[in-house]
Parts: C-alpha cells; structure tokens; sequence
C-alpha cells in the first residue's frame, strides 16, 4: 500500500471515530435533557383512580422539588390522610417511592412505581397486605375561579321529615327523628343525590362524647367533626380542619352533646370554615382530595356527604345556597 493511500485511509477512519464520538455524545445530552425534562413534567398534582379488583378508588398525588435534585412529596390513598413522600426516586420517565402504613392492616411499606407519558401518570401500588393494583392518574385542574360568584337561592338539603334526597353508601341506619338527622351508630355513610359545584354551606351538628364524623365538601373535601377539646392544640385532624391538609386557626369547638354549628364556603379550591362563629379557615386552597373521598374527578360538581361509620351523629339546619 502506498504511503498516499494509507494516510486517507487512516484520516477516514479518524474522521468516523469522531463523528461516532460526536454522536454517542450528542445522543448522551439528549437522553439526560429528555429525562431532566420528564422529571420536571412529573413536578405537580395528580388525580389518581385505582383499580381495585375492578372497583374504582379514588387517590391523589403530589411531587414537589426539594432543592435542585430531589423529588419529595404527599401521598393520598384510598383510606387515611396525606402523608408526606421523603423522596421520589426518578429515572427516564419512570419513578417510585414508599411509604408507610397509617390506618392499614399489614406490616410491610406500601411500594408504589409508575410511568410519566405526557399528561399522564400510570404504575402500580403493592399494599402493606401485599396486594398489587394498577392505577392511572392525571394532572389535577387548579379550579381557578377569575370572578367572584353571583349566588343563587338557598335549599334546604334536608326537609326534617324523611330521607328524602339522600342516599346511605351501604346499609342504611340513618334516621329522622324530631326534625333531626341522625346516626344512631356507625354505619354508611350519607350522600345527598343533588350535586353542587360552587357553594355556601350551613349545617348544625351534635356529637356524642369521643364521637366523630366529617362533611364532605363535593364528596371530594371533609372538614372534620370530632370530639377536639376546646384548649387543644389545633391540627388538620381535629375540629373543623380540612383532614390531611388544613389547620385551623384555633379549636372552636363547644364540646360533645351540645349543637354546633359549620358555615363553610368553596369556590374551586379556596374554602373558607366558620365555626360556632369564628373564622378558623379563611380562604385556603385545598391541595387535593382527602382519605374517603367519592372519586378524584375534581373537575366535577360533587355531592355533601355525611360520614356515619365513626360512631353516632346528628345534623339539622343544613342549607345550601349554591353559585349561579
């Protein structure tokens, strides 16, 4: 081989090596820009519905950046509150995290890993009893509202007679009895059939000594009703918060065995809970559903929803005055 030959047969081949290196370099940036991006794309909230051997559960995600690197975040699932996600571990679109259990029977983390596509989040969920469902999610809307709502007449919810326009999730124990809406023991829960999107809510409610119970706000929302003492101190699982996720600004409560009174207000997300009187939450935005939630269709109007299986209860007075 002559010399002429050999030197562009050797510069051809330095010449593919590095436009092989370029591209292998070229191809590397890509993937580490495309995965940086899918890692932003997973930053925010999530209205997830689990498939629960073919039922439907409502649950709810959110991911949040801590720092430059790490990916934290809140957990809703089917039962029980938010609860905090210490790290979300995140590779080319897909990603998972643990948690503990809370309310659950089972002594092993829930383990749940998913898959980023678009506008959509899908994986799986391995309970603490060890068993797996399949869920999908996507990006929860921010209800916002861009003017204030023109109110319509109020209705009254319950005609201190029957059971009319209510429904009992389950068995029904719920009875009238002197104009009083009551729950004798726990049992099912009560759904109003008429469904609301923007309102202004009154209710009046009386509770037994170490009794609980919540109203659930577009069957999405529950503002707790529970047996708080007046001096304690205040926490989103006491009276009058929004569970899992609001804290009142004191406890208003009057105590067991005596009526009580709730005058709450939402528009989209914003809530505001008067109690007995006092503004304990003043126009706060609620992140995502709460445990025991209907469905994580937030986008939709929803019913008022009464939980009758944390012992006894009663309610009157409830009046909704619903927005235009």
């Amino acid at each position: 081989m002559n010399k002429k030959c050999f030197v562009l047969i050797l510069s051809g081949l330095l010449t593919i090596s590095t436009a092989g290196s370029l591209f292998a370099a070229t191809h590397n940036a890509t993937l580490k820009s495309t995965a940086a991006v899918a890692a932003k794309d997973l930053i925010g909230r999530w209205d997830i519905t689990m498939d629960e051997n073919g039922k439907p559960k409502p649950s709810w995600l959110e991911v949040k950046l801590s720092g430059t690197r790490t990916l934290v975040g809140s957990f809703v699932g089917t039962a029980g509150s938010a609860r905090p996600v210490s790290e979300i571990k995140f590779d080319n679109g897909k990603f998972s995290f643990t948690i503990p259990p809370q309310w659950e029977s089972g002594d092993q983390d829930f383990v749940i890993e998913g898959e980023l596509n678009g506008n959509e989040i899908s994986g799986t969920i391995v309970t603490s009893e060890g068993k797996k469902y399949n869920w999908k999610g996507v990006k929860a809307l921010y209800l916002k509202r861009n003017s204030a709502p023109v109110w319509g007449k109020p209705v009254k919810l319950f005609n201190g007679k029957d059971l009319t326009g209510w429904k009992a999730l389950g068995e029904n124990q719920w009875v009238v009895k002197n104009g009083v809406l009551t729950s004798p023991k726990s049992g099912s829960n009560l759904i109003s059939e008429q469904k609301f999107n923007d309102f202004k809510l009154h209710v009046e409610f009386k509770y037994q000594k170490g009794s609980n119970s919540g109203v659930y706000l577009r069957g999405r929302y529950e503002v707790q009703i529970e047996d708080s003492q007046k001096g304690e101190h205040p926490a989103s699982g006491l009276f009058s918060g929004v569970y899992g996720f609001l804290v009142p600004s004191e406890i208003a409560a009057l105590g067991p065995d005596q009526w009580q009174t709730y005058d709450i207000t939402l528009i989209g997300r914003m809530v505001t809970v008067v109690a007995n009187g006092k503004t304990v939450i003043c126009n706060q935005e609620i992140p995502g559903i709460t445990g025991g939630a209907l469905d994580s269709n937030e986008g939709e109007p929803g019913p008022i929803y009464f939980q009758g299986d944390h012992g006894p209860i009663e309610f009157r007075n409830i009046v909704i005055t619903p927005a235009k």
